[in-house]
Order: C-alpha cells, then sequence, then structure tokens
C-alpha cells in the first residue's frame, strides 16, 4: 500500500476548484502560490537557473493538463514534487541532467548507522535540514558532490536531507515504498561521504 500524507485544506480545495473550472484568478494564484517550491526544487536538483526554469514552466503545464486527476487525498505541494520529479528523471534520460554523475553500487564503507537504522554524513542530519548546519564554504563543496550523484539517488537525498520530507511523503513523491526510499537515501549518503573525505568528520 503506497503511503498518504495529509489531505487538502479547504481553502485550497476551493482554490483548485475553481482553477479546474478555468477561474483565471485562481490559476494565477495557484501559480503564484507554488512557483518559488517548484522552482527552488528543481534548482536543487539541477544547479541550473535555466534547466530550473524550463522545469518550472513544464511543471505548470503538467498541473494544467492534469488537474482534474488530483484527487485532494494528499497535499498539493505533494502532488506539485511528483510532476518536478518525473520531470527531472525525463530530463535524465534525455542526458541534460547526469553528465557529471558517478555510478553508485553497494556501500563499501563501514556501517555507521543510528538507531532509526539511516547513515548519517553529519550528526545533525537527524533532525535539521542539510542547508541550516553546514557553512558556506562547505555548501559550495557538497552541491558539486550532490551533481554527481545519479538523478534518482539525488532526488531522493534532496527531499530527505534538504526539503526534510519525511520517508513517506519522498515515497509518495518518487512513486516508491518507503524501504526504497531509505536504501537509495543510504547509498546516497555513502557515496557523498567517500566524496567529501579530507574535508569533513562525523
Amino acid at each position: 500500500m503506497k503511503p498518504r500524507d495529509h489531505a487538502l485544506d479547504a481553502k485550497e480545495k476551493t482554490l483548485l476548484d475553481k482553477a479546474r473550472k478555468g477561474d483565471k484568478g485562481a490559476i494565477q494564484e495557484v501559480l503564484r502560490a507554488n512557483e518559488n517550491l517548484v522552482f527552488g526544487f528543481a534548482f536543487k536538483v539541477c544547479r541550473d537557473k535555466e534547466y530550473a526554469k524550463e522545469t518550472l514552466q513544464d511543471t505548470f503545464i503538467n498541473v494544467f493538463r492534469k488537474l482534474d486527476q488530483f484527487d485532494g487525498r494528499s497535499k498539493f505541494s505533494t502532488w506539485l514534487y511528483s510532476i518536478v520529479a518525473k520531470n527531472c528523471l525525463m530530463k535524465r534520460r534525455r542526458g541534460k541532467l547526469e553528465k557529471a554523475s558517478l555510478p553508485i553500487t553497494e556501500p563499501m564503507m563501514p556501517d555507521h548507522s543510528h538507531a532509526d537504522g539511516e547513515q548519517r554524513i553529519l550528526p545533525a542530519w537527524k533532525s535539521t535540514p542539510l542547508d541550516e548546519v553546514m557553512s558556506s564554504e562547505l555548501r559550495h563543496i557538497m552541491d558539486a558532490a550532490i551533481q554527481k550523484l545519479p538523478v534518482d539517488y539525488r532526488l531522493v537525498f534532496i527531499l530527505r536531507d534538504i526539503e526534510g520530507k519525511s520517508a513517506m511523503e519522498t515515497a509518495k513523491i518518487m512513486d516508491l515504498n518507503v524501504p526504497a526510499v531509505k536504501s537509495r537515501l543510504r547509498r546516497a549518503r555513502v557515496f557523498l561521504r567517500e566524496q567529501l573525505q579530507g574535508y569533513m568528520t562525523s
């Protein structure tokens, strides 16, 4: 069974219902309310403003083509994240996002898992989004390392450790089960730890 997150609130449901019926004001409001979320997530994945703008446009085209398919049983933002993720994976298949990525294999490092079964690169990652605990210099180094992740692993890592999504939310967005999310996150973290050896200690 796929995980489910919280449903829409009444205000958001009313706005989306109006947008479905072609209300231009509602459509514009939906766009304004969500453009930062979509652009920001896309930029974190690709670190390229032009690709992020292209993904923003593609996402909203998909939203208004498929708005009648949104059933309201999950957050609208979760649906948006899933559309962005699918667009990024499509760009990967077209070779746009994985020019610098490296293959990920089974982790070869010793297991330093925490009680919840997930490995950490920094202890503070357990409860704090990554961007809040890193210096600007280390973040720049980390950004370059993240771009070496294959896109499907990169998406899971960004959703969990940068966007602060739960394993269940990430599974919903990525159309995966929770064990698959945890497996990809573990491999991504070990890969990044290996990439950052010499820059940081755990």
